[in-house]
């Protein structure tokens, strides 16, 4: 196990550029390897975008290297480090069951992090196996994958393998790695961890090698860290309105989660809104509702608040004038969100320009919708096919006069009625991953180990705006009996 394979056929082409940081922010580690491993799905199209031999590593190959059986030539694996406020209490954390291979250099010269998950112990697993099971990594893989159809900015799933262990959480279940592709896994909790743990040349190191990483454009700035500190607040904001706008709840906004390109991160107790409530909390120790959906924007400010405070000296040598400079910045957070969130539900309802009167149309949508338990996504679907005998929203009193409103601000702007149309079908997916249909497809994969129906809803969410007859067949909420859905974090 762990001998190295040759990179040439497979297509690998690995940096390991986080390895010239200093050694307090990683462990070099190996992967576990597993006794039996068995693909259980890939996505060849992620593959072939990254530069890989797609046929190779959908084969023994890539079985091999997903599990972390053999390392690929030029890796030098690794555990990463890192803190967090975790539901608002702050602790030391790290990849306690996760194991960066590198980071591939795909043929648009793009950098992406490869990282197995569920690939075993490591010194930051505080207790815990370091194991993952089959049904989250696949959650994880389905999730994911509609984020980037609907076009939000996530990780990406590279492959699922089965390791052949039984890993005993309530019972005993199939053991699964999850191979993860992002754009890096430099998080806000990252650099709580240098703030905390590092000295400030270390986090002055940390902060450097992610303004190359990420910001090239901040590096001739008069303060590049300021710079890093705007654009990351703008990339959290603009990401955060996308997740309001299609429902999605993540469910565990640690700061951990956070990271600094913007991409959403970690898929455990997530969940996408059926019935639409701003209180809405899938997650089993979500008590409180911290992270509750409606609460989603504000736990985004209060993360990029911790950012902040590491960075304080680097901003500037005076306390006061770097407190006062990541104040100012984080008080464009609000404007930024309002401004994306603003236009992305004005989108939803077909209106291209922006009226003084718009906030209210959607309040008052909003607000019907929430007294008339409306599914937020077929709500939204109606209102794009004129389609108004779905529910008892329609029905009402105050649902036919916001109407007449809305119809005739349709018709105050230039655009005609076929271009509205047009940008509400671009605007309003046809389906989203609904919690009934995933556990319906996971029930399939982890109990009777056949991933078709999987790989069919998968190409059905990767292209959620295509309004197909398909896709008609998964845009069904769940049933009244089903019971209030709850998730779990998948540890």
């Amino acid at each position: 196990m762990n001998k190295e394979m040759n990179a040439s056929d497979a297509g690998w082409r690995l940096n390991n550029s986080y390895t010239e940081l200093p050694s307090k922010f990683y462990t070099k580690i190996h992967p576990s390897g597993v006794s039996e491993p068995r693909p259980s799905m890939f996505n060849a199209t992620l593959a072939v975008s990254l530069g890989l031999n797609a046929d190779l590593l959908r084969g023994d190959i890539g079985t091999e290297v997903f599990s972390g059986n053999k390392i690929p030539e030029g890796s030098d694996p690794i555990a990463q480090a890192y803190a967090g406020h975790q539901f608002g209490h702050f602790t030391m954390l790290g990849d306690g069951r996760a194991v960066l291979l590198g980071e591939q250099i795909a043929p648009s010269g793009e950098m992406v992090d490869v990282q197995l998950k569920g690939s075993g112990r490591t010194p930051y697993s505080r207790g815990g196996d370091g194991k993952a099971t089959l049904g989250p990594m696949l959650r994880e893989y389905i999730i994911s994958e509609a984020m980037n159809g609907l076009g939000i900015p996530t990780t990406r799933s590279l492959a699922v393998v089965t390791t052949g262990e039984g890993i005993m959480r309530e019972t005993k279940l199939p053991g699964a790695v999850l191979t993860r592709v992002a754009l890096s896994h430099i998080r806000v909790g990252t650099f709580q961890f240098a703030a905390k743990w590092g000295s400030v040349d270390e986090l002055k190191a940390l902060a450097d090698y992610s303004i190359r990483r990420h910001f090239p454009e901040a590096i001739d700035e008069y303060n590049p860290y300021l710079s890093m500190l705007k654009k990351v607040i703008e990339r959290q904001a603009s990401l955060i309105a996308k997740w309001q706008l299609v429902g999605f709840v993540h469910g565990v906004m640690n700061t951990d989660n956070m990271t600094l390109s913007g991409e959403t991160i970690d898929y455990g107790p997530c969940a996408f809104m059926d019935t639409y409530d701003p209180e809405t909390v899938f997650s089993s120790i979500d008590y409180g509702g911290r992270y509750a959906y409606g609460n989603q924007p504000a736990i985004g400010q209060w993360n990029l608040a911790r950012f902040s405070e590491t960075l304080l000296p680097l901003l500037n040598d005076d306390d006061r004038k770097a407190i006062e400079v990541a104040e100012d910045s984080l008080a464009e957070y609000a404007n930024i969100y309002e401004e994306k969130w603003l236009k992305g539900m004005r989108a939803k309802l077909g209106l291209f320009n922006g009226e003084e009167e718009d906030e209210k149309i959607i309040s008052e949508l909003l607000r019907m919708m929430e007294i008339n338990k409306s599914d937020y996504t077929n709500t939204f679907l109606d209102l794009t096919f004129n389609k108004y005998n779905g529910g008892s929203l329609f029905e009402t009193a105050d649902f036919k006069k916001w109407q007449r409103r809305w119809l005739l601000r349709l018709r105050r702007q230039k655009e005609s009625e076929i271009d509205s149309h047009k940008l509400m079908r671009d605007s309003n997916p046809a389906v989203i991953p609904r919690n009934h249909q995933v556990e319906k497809v996971l029930e399939k994969a982890v109990v009777h180990r056949d991933y078709s129906l999987a790989e069919k809803y998968i190409t059905v969410l990767s292209t959620p705006y295509a309004h197909t007859p398909m896709q008609a067949d998964y845009a069904e909420p769940p049933s009244s009996s089903c019971p209030p859905y709850r998730t779990f974090c998948g540890t």
